[in-house]
């Protein structure tokens, strides 16, 4: 599609290949940018593009950057892509992911019509469809939430699937989405990595933090009946499948517990090996450079996981949504 965006329009949508191509006549050395005084502005930008992924409520307009370069500003989203990445924490690849594609989202909804159809045929969709090939519209849906988007939910006619008004919009944003996920964590190398660190451990205790706020103190009668069963079959020394592991302890670390904390559970086994149970854990935790997030719901019962479900089983689509609403209810109770 012939159209040429300009500098303001290109930092809405960084991650299009024009957007990139002109942060790179402007970067041409990673090490070399991040010593200049434009790099540190780009840098500290980029951490703030990370922090705000992480915040509840979604801003956009930032007034402070209005005034940014558009190279410098672009070059800030590739910055903010090095820092999750560095992290190995996947939450935080997944929360830069979403905000950068409903930042994207966001912009498109004002944006002149030839605008919004360049974007999405940049990303391989046609705005303003009414109709989608099947084969397209599985291959983007599997992790949005609502029922509705469940193919066997949908009007299916000739290899197409009909789509309701404004929902290409709502596709056009998950496909940035996926796109973004797709591409990380990049690879950088080790001494980037070791020079972000400071930046790096600070975004870690932001995350940390709200994981803290968010989930509170840890309540082992909030889990949910899945992870209750493994911590049992641990106790009565099953041994485990390698993803009932797994699920168990991305959970256990998202919710906040510590690794020797997770440890310590494992240790109820009457076969417990610390060497190995440690390894494993902390490779789980994020300690072999990158952190897992616990299975869905849906997941779990494809892996045989998901048991002892109750009406509240019912309410939840993933055992983390189950156990901040034990918590809540708890908490209601006094």
């Amino acid at each position: 599609m012939d159209i040429v965006l300009d500098h303001k329009e290109l930092i809405k949508y960084p991650f299009l290949k024009e957007s990139q191509q002109l942060a790179r006549r402007h970067v041409e050395s990673l090490e070399e940018f991040l010593s200049s005084a434009p790099g540190s502005v780009a840098l500290k930008r980029a951490k703030d593009r990370v922090i705000a992924a992480l915040a509840k409520k979604r801003e956009f307009l930032d007034e402070n950057t209005q005034s940014l370069k558009p190279e410098l500003e672009i070059a800030s989203y590739a910055l903010a892509r090095v820092l999750v990445s560095c992290s190995g924490n996947r939450s935080l690849i997944e929360r830069l992911a979403r905000y950068e594609a409903e930042r994207a989202s966001f912009f498109l909804e004002t944006e002149d019509p030839e605008i919004q159809r360049f974007v999405a045929w940049s990303i391989g969709i046609s705005a303003g469809a009414t109709t989608m090939p099947v084969t397209d519209y599985v291959e983007l849906v599997p992790h949005m939430r609502d029922p509705r988007w469940r193919l066997v939910n949908r009007d299916v006619h000739q290899g197409t699937v009909h789509l309701e008004p404004g929902e290409i919009d709502e596709l056009i944003r998950e496909r940035i989405r996926v796109i973004l996920i797709d591409q990380m964590p990049l690879r950088v190398p080790a001494g980037i990595c070791e020079r972000l660190e400071p930046i790096i451990q600070e975004i870690s205790a932001r995350y940390q933090q709200q994981t803290l706020e968010q989930f509170g103190e840890i309540q082992e009668e909030a889990f949910p009946p899945c992870i209750s069963a493994l911590i049992q079959a641990i106790s009565t020394g099953a041994n485990l499948t390698h993803m009932g592991r797994f699920a168990m302890t991305s959970f256990l670390h998202t919710i906040g517990m510590s690794i020797t904390g997770i440890t310590e559970i494992f240790a109820r086994a009457p076969d417990f090996d610390l060497e190995k149970t440690m390894y494993q854990v902390e490779h789980i935790s994020g300690g072999g450079g990158t952190g897992y997030t616990p299975p869905s719901c849906p997941t779990m019962r494809t892996l045989g996981l998901c048991v002892n479900r109750n009406k509240d089983c019912e309410r939840v689509n993933h055992p983390l949504n189950y156990y901040r609403l034990q918590k809540t209810k708890k908490r209601k109770q006094g």
